[in-house]
């Protein structure tokens, strides 16, 4: 047992290292030993997550073909350049906040050289507004109700008796990342030296070469023209999911706009059931009556449209009417960040979700004599794991698929897993995901860094105070809706 996990650890770290695709492709290799070396019976992808994604990533990358997405940046950076001097602040909202509407954080890196601009013409450190912008970025991936984590969050909770949405999943997370981040920038607000008395910064400018690289030049986006094809893209995005949130919004409080099928499903329990259900013929219930246990008895249930089906078939239809009325280009959103990545991402999950599956299903048994004492003492504790795991995984998405399933196994109550779900981000920690490298190459001033021993990069601090505090007010947070409210 023990060997077969150093052997799923080093197929996550390995594939880590390589990046991309890689990830859940030597991922592939892991589970060909665990299944054809030791014959443990395979586990299941998370199809269902999966296909969510596929949708979602679909109709972001329509988006950003029919140009949407770059008035969605010029909006925000007239803001932070109307306030420059609160940008240690703004920025990490607006990358937040474009990463919850687009569920991906790859589209920060046009706003990423105007923060580090921004700042450096304010005279600002570029490391304070970039170090935690980068962080904000990927923050709101548990926050975004199209996002992998939270759909794959809201399926599984919902296959293991916790139904919850993708709404009430935001109602804790976005709130209490929020003040997960605005720590983050608090503490960031003084960081480091002010540029004029920093010794390094200032010799770079005796240099003529490196001070017109540093001050030559100025990112923007403002001079581009933004069509009305591209206006009406975004009018069509945030429409969908508006929509998405309304039949939500509506399940939260009993009522459903949604159509509804006639199942077949087995009837469960003793024979009171049976002579209570509904669709049941009258002689097995009459039988049911009786005593007699009628085995494979069934009854007809009325169920409404699931909510993965109903993401799915919304994001489709936005991404056709992007197509049809806004001149958005299927070849170039092909050719496009978001769609690469969300495709990178749909792997990853495919990979390493199943490797998982397959190590913790067959060793369930032993992992619950092992950590049921320990969660059911201190339940919280499941955030460590989570962590921990994620600091392997660059993909949050990822975490939730491979790990929830054995959090509810263990006995872990559902609002106590909302609580720590921003717990799932931990791959700030090694600085090897490509929105950290990207914003270290973006800052041209050479304060926001990787340092020599690795560890001790501009990310670490923005980021463990925000997963942190993020986590302690989500729990607080879940814990107060679930006792009081009553609404978990």
């Amino acid at each position: 047992m023990i060997i077969q996990l150093l052997i799923v650890l080093l197929a996550l770290w390995v594939g880590s290292r390589y990046g991309s695709l890689a990830l859940g492709a030597i991922s592939g290799i892991g589970l060909a030993l665990l299944v054809f070396g030791w014959g443990l019976k395979p586990g299941s992808p998370p199809t269902d997550v999966i296909y969510i994604i596929i949708a979602a990533v679909t109709c972001a990358g329509i988006l950003q073909a029919s140009g949407g997405m770059d008035w969605m940046i010029q909006v925000a950076e007239r803001l932070l350049r109307k306030h420059p001097d609160r940008i240690t602040f703004l920025a990490p909202l607006c990358t937040f906040f474009l990463t919850v509407l687009v569920g991906t954080g790859h589209v920060v890196y046009t706003l990423m050289p105007i923060i580090c601009d921004i700042a450096l013409k304010k005279g600002i450190r570029p490391e304070r507004p970039c170090g935690v912008a980068s962080i904000a970025s990927q923050v709101g991936i548990t926050c975004s109700p199209i996002a992998a984590a939270v759909v794959a969050f809201s399926a599984i909770s919902s296959a293991n008796g916790f139904n919850v949405n993708n709404l009430q999943i935001i109602m804790v997370t976005i709130p209490a990342c929020l003040c997960g981040l605005i720590a983050a920038a608090a503490c960031s607000y003084h960081r480091g030296k002010d540029l004029d008395k920093d010794p390094k910064f200032q010799a770079k400018l005796k240099d003529p070469v490196q001070y017109a690289y540093i001050y030559g030049s100025t990112a923007t986006t403002l001079d581009k023209k933004i069509a009305p094809e591209s206006k009406r893209a975004v009018y069509i995005f945030l429409l969908a999911l508006a929509v998405i949130v309304l039949f939500s919004v509506v399940s939260m409080f009993g009522g459903n706009l949604l159509p509804t099928y006639e199942e077949i499903q087995v009837v469960k329990g003793g024979p009171e059931s049976v002579a209570l259900a509904d669709g049941v013929s009258e002689s097995a219930k009459q039988l049911a009556k009786a005593g007699v246990v009628m085995e494979g008895v069934t009854e007809a249930v009325s169920k409404p449209l699931k909510m993965n089906l109903v993401i799915q078939i919304v994001m489709i239809t936005a991404a056709a009417l992007m197509i049809i009325f806004c001149k958005a280009n299927p070849k170039k959103a092909v050719s496009g960040a978001v769609w690469q990545s969300g495709m990178v991402a749909v792997v990853a999950i495919y990979g390493i979700a199943w490797l998982a599956d397959t190590y913790f299903g067959n060793y369930m048994k032993e992992m619950q004599l092992m950590l049921t004492d320990l969660v059911s003492a201190y339940p919280w504790t499941i955030a460590i794991a989570f962590f921990l795991v994620s600091v392997l995984i660059n993909s949050q998405g990822a975490v939730v698929v491979a790990m929830l399933p054995l959090a509810y196994t263990l006995g872990i109550e559902g609002w106590v897993l909302l609580g720590v779900l921003p717990s799932v981000y931990g791959y700030f920690f090694i600085p090897n995901y490509p929105s950290d490298i990207a914003t270290v190459n973006f800052d041209r001033s050479g304060t926001t860094v990787i340092g020599k021993y690795l560890l001790n990069h501009s990310f670490m601090m923005p980021g463990l105070v925000s997963v942190f505090v993020s986590t302690i007010v989500a729990y607080a947070l879940s814990y107060v809706l679930h006792n009081f409210a009553g609404l978990y």
